[in-house]
Parts: structure tokens; sequence; C-alpha cells
């Protein structure tokens, strides 16, 4: 049996993977172990908050429960504030998108921890290629019956979330000519990519069962889908979205996830059926939103109708208003609007790097948006 811990509705937390440069060279920089020590030693108090991830060139920023975005806000805006202390101390910036720009995934060093070193042993040059940073974001589910119907229906809004997440053009000094190339990037990991779409509570624990008999796993976070149940939270878990180069953006997407969870929340309530897509509709919406971002032509629904992604976000941030606003995220879900406006992260690496010719260039401008935006 698989127990899932039931949570409060629509209760919020996030967790943001950040890149740790060399102040001078704007490389990658394996400095997570000095960084965590120092956490330890000098502001203990976050080290719940301020954690280590699979490489030594990275730092997550780890959310506690919120009812809403704002607390969220407040809390990653603290855990930064306090991880900058320690950082400008060591010469260390800090950048956060699905890729760096120009690192080699050969110089990077793994965690000497047995879930990292054991994966890596087992994917070999797959595994050693995951060069790659994302933001993960929960929402509280309040009865597990709701579970797998609000995963089913959320993979409709993979390419919404990718497209807008999108920030990851170049990767170890190449223009990929995608937006995403992490979305490409992760999936190659054995149980990474789409959830399979499960009807009932049994099947999906079958599948669990069957997971960790053959040894393909050896525990339930093993599963790494792009949408999954998080059972030990009492959450659904969203990890679609590329890191994300500043606050605003990571509290607009939070918001509309949020939104999304609540909305299919209340409509089960109310005895809806919610819709769903066949899976290879799902496959190739992720692809255009990876390949194409904002330009993507995605199919909406079952009868395969589709339209560009910019108009469905913008039909999803107008239906979605009374929700947000019994959310008390209002502000938030319409900043969408003007993220898109100035250009989603993928489209402004891409000008500068048009502008400057340098992915040195593009480097320093996720520094400087990152820093700019908690200040």
């Amino acid at each position: 049996m698989v127990d899932f811990a039931r949570s409060p509705r629509s209760t919020l937390g996030v967790e943001w993977e950040l890149a740790l440069l060399d102040g001078d060279s704007l490389d990658l920089t394996s400095a997570a172990e000095v960084l965590l020590a120092d956490v330890a030693q000098r502001a203990p108090e976050f080290e719940k908050r301020i954690v280590g991830e699979m490489l030594t060139n990275t730092i997550e920023l780890v959310t506690g429960v919120h009812k809403q975005v704002s607390g969220i806000a407040e809390d990653l805006a603290a855990s930064m504030g306090a991880l900058r202390a320690l950082t400008e101390d060591r010469g260390i910036e800090l950048m956060s998108a699905g890729t760096h720009p120009f690192a080699q995934w050969q110089s990077q060093e793994v965690r000497a921890k047995d879930r990292y070193l054991e994966l890596v042993d087992r994917t070999q040059w797959w595994g050693r290629n995951m060069l790659i940073f994302g933001v993960h974001v929960h929402v509280g589910i309040d009865s597990r019956d709701k579970v797998l119907r609000i995963v089913n229906a959320l993979l409709a809004y993979v390419p919404h979330l990718q497209a807008l997440s999108a920030s990851s053009p170049f990767w170890g000094g190449t223009d990929t000519g995608y937006a995403s190339n992490r979305a490409m990037m992760f999936q190659q990991l054995p149980t990474a990519g789409l959830p399979f779409q499960f009807d009932a509570w049994s099947d999906y624990e079958k599948y669990v069962a069957d997971m960790l008999t053959t040894g393909i796993i050896d525990n339930i976070n093993e599963i790494r889908w792009d949408i999954r149940p998080a059972p030990n939270w009492g959450t659904v878990e969203v990890r679609v979205c590329d890191g994300l180069p500043t606050l605003e953006e990571i509290t607009a997407i939070t918001a509309l996830i949020q939104c999304l969870v609540d909305d299919f929340s209340a409509r089960l309530d109310a005895g809806e059926t919610l819709p769903t897509m066949p899976d290879w509709f799902h496959d190739e919406n992720k692809w255009r939103a990876a390949r194409y971002g904002m330009d993507a032509i995605i199919i909406e629904n079952a009868e395969a109708d589709e339209r560009l992604v910019t108009e469905c976000l913008a039909d999803e941030v107008a239906r979605l208003a009374p929700v947000a606003e019994r959310l008390g995220c209002s502000d938030e879900l319409n900043s969408i609007t003007s993220i898109i406006d100035r250009g989603v992260p993928y489209q402004r690496l891409q000008n500068v790097f048009k502008d400057s010719e340098s992915l040195t260039e593009v480097t320093r401008s996720l520094i400087n948006d990152l820093r700019t935006s908690y200040t």
C-alpha cells in the first residue's frame, strides 16, 4: 500500500534550484559543501531551507508550507538573503536557469550521497550529463481520491508551464535551437518524463510495487515524473519548470499552478469529471513547447483542437481570476501577462546573445536578473 498523507487543500511548498558560479569566470563552481557548512555554522535556522542537491554546483532553497503565494515569496526571499550573505564572503555568484549557458558537464562533481552515486553509476553518460536546474511546486490535496484525476488533468498544462518557464536554450556552450533543452535532457533518466495516466489509486500502487519488485527504483522518490503524487507530503508535485531567473517568475508560475489545482479540486467536489487527453497528445505538446517555447502551437483537448500557447495562457489567466482572488494571488497570477510582454526567460537570453554574441554576458544577465528580483 502507498499511503497518502492528507494535506490542507491548496497549501503550497516550493523548491528552487540555484547554480553556484565563480565570481570571476562566471563558470560553475563546486562550492555547495562549503556553503552548507557555512549555513550550519553561521545560519543554523536555515539548515532545512538551504540544502544540497545532486551536484556540488547546486544549492536548493526549500520553503515551508504556506497558504498563499505571498508567503512563498517572503520565505524564498529570506532564504536567499541568508544564502547571499554567505556567498558574498566567498566570491560566489548565484543564478537560476534550466541550464548554465556554457559550463561543461565533464567538469562537475556529484555529491557523495549513495542515491546520487547509484543514479550516475546506473545511468552512466546520461546521468553525468544532468547539468540542469529546475523549480518544483507542491500543492496540498485534501483527499487521496482526487490525486490521480488532478495529475491527469494537469498534463494538459505541461506546455503552458514549460513554455512560460523555458530558460535553457544554451547548453555546454551551444545554441540548442530549443527553448527548453532541460526538458529534453531530464526525460532521458529512467522513470523521468511525463507520468502514466492511472484511473484508480490501486493501479498506481501496482505500478509502484512493480517498480520496487523489479529493482527499477529503491524508493518512491525515484519516480521522477514531470507531475507526480508526493504521498509523503500529501501533495501533487509539479516538476515541469526550468530554473526560473527571478522571484517574480517563481511566484507567477506558483500562482498559476495553485489556481489550476484548486480549480480542479473544486470541480471534483462538485461532481464534475475532469477533461483528459491521450498520452500521444501530451508527448507532442511537451516536445512542441520545449522546441518552440511561446511560439508553440499546442493541442488543447481530446478533439485535437490547436492554438498558440500564448493565446491559451491569456485565456487561462482570465478564466482563473475568481480562483486567484479567493486564494489571494491575483497580483501574482496577473503578472504572467507582464512577463510575457517583456519576454519569458529563454527569449531574454536569446536577445542578450544576439546583442553581445557572448555566453558570458548571457550568464551575467541571469546573475543580474536574480540579484535584482528580490532586493
